[in-house]
């Protein structure tokens, strides 16, 4: 499912990995966010494989938001280890909400 996600919509398989890990697995909220990190990692490697053969790079685009990714995936593992678990999944919570209100409007 997680694969099929990342790899139609380009991203987004947290939404459904997070969910599963904690609710099917009961992982505790760190420990979910963290997981999906490592199976989401190779997802995304794949489908961007195929998105590069396919012709989808753009040089200009890609490199810059690369170098922001992961700036800001050092930043959020390292907050993700300072905040407590409830701002975790506020946080979540709050970034699916946009993220699902903007794609509406």
């Amino acid at each position: 499912m997680t694969g099929s996600v990342n790899g139609l919509f380009g991203a987004g398989g947290g939404m459904v990995v997070v969910p599963l890990l904690k609710n099917l697995l009961g992982y505790e909220e760190k420990r979910a966010h963290a997981t999906a990190i490592l199976i989401i990692a190779p997802v995304c490697a794949a489908s961007a494989i195929i998105y590069l053969i396919n012709g989808y790079f753009d040089a200009a685009v890609t490199i810059p938001a690369a170098v922001g990714s992961v700036a800001g995936g050092l930043l959020g593992a390292s907050l993700l280890n300072k905040l407590p678990e409830f701002v975790v999944n506020i946080v979540f919570v709050a970034v699916m909400l946009a993220a699902g209100l903007r794609m509406l409007f």
